[in-house]
């Protein structure tokens, strides 16, 4: 109540709401909005499949698929295959971005999430054909 007399006292002193959707939101630069792979323009990201971002999420909402590849000297690699992130399960605490040994994935700035099916909430992070970028081990 202490709060609501000062601002009828005070009308134009302070704005505390704001005009969404015709305006967008000022997001502060920290703000964590989900998890996002980042792949430059050759369809490569630096995932190597580690699975450090699965094991240091303790709500379990990403889960990593691997898979073996050979490589030029004829040895069995261990390679990312699929990269599933689940929104819906996200608590935006940041140790999967923490535990990322090759900074492959980050928290972007997108806040909309909402959907009438849950489903759509399921997102597979790396993008189809995409490969790990040369020089990560």
């Amino acid at each position: 109540m202490r709060m609501t007399g000062y601002y009828f006292f005070h009308p134009r002193k302070e704005v505390i709401t704001q005009l969404y959707p015709e305006t967008p939101p000022q997001l502060p630069e920290r703000f964590k909005g989900e998890v996002v792979m980042l792949h430059d323009g050759n369809n490569e990201h630096a995932c190597t499949g580690c699975t450090a971002c699965e094991l240091a999420c303790p709500n379990g909402t990403i889960k990593i698929i691997t898979k073996f590849e050979t490589g030029a000297d004829g040895k069995k690699k261990k390679a990312l295959d699929t990269f599933v992130y689940h929104l819906e399960l996200c608590t935006m605490c940041n140790l999967c971005i923490v535990a990322c040994p090759t900074d492959a994935i980050k928290m972007a700035q997108t806040f909309e999430h909402s959907v009438f099916d849950r489903n759509k909430l399921i997102r597979k992070l790396n993008r189809p054909g995409s490969k790990i970028r040369a020089g990560i081990e």
